[in-house]
């Protein structure tokens, strides 16, 4: 019998804001660019710096909203307002038991079986 396999959404966020995020002290991320995507979304950890876990998944989140950041999402996305920048607000952070991931750039899919365990993918895509 085989695994199902469990596809998301993921995103790559440097150290210490990898960790800052699954922690829940950091609940909006910034970027450059903007998402259409709502809903689950894996929080990895780059490889570099090499700050442990490095190349791992950490947690997953719902993105629940992605705007132009305001002065007052600094403390929540733990870092200045700079030009440009988008507010990714995340809620519901989930720390997962971590497992190995190869980071891309931008959002990419992230597929794995279910033996590997629950990891709080509600609104995941399954398939056979």
């Amino acid at each position: 019998m085989s695994d199902r396999i469990t596809v998301v959404k993921a995103l790559s966020v440097k150290q210490p804001w990898a960790n800052l995020i699954a922690s829940g002290q950091k609940t909006i991320e910034t970027r450059l660019w903007s998402t259409e995507h709502r809903g689950p979304l894996l929080i990895v950890s780059s490889r570099v710096p090499k700050i442990d876990p490095a190349g791992y998944a950490l947690a997953i989140v719902d993105l629940v909203e992605c705007r132009p950041m305001i002065a007052s999402d600094e403390s929540a996305a733990c870092c200045a307002l700079y030009p440009h920048a988008f507010a990714w607000v995340m809620r519901d952070i989930r720390k997962i038991e971590i497992f190995p991931v190869r980071g891309k750039l931008g959002l990419y899919e992230v597929s794995f079986p279910d033996s590997i365990g629950d990891v709080g993918f509600a609104g995941s895509q399954q398939c056979r």
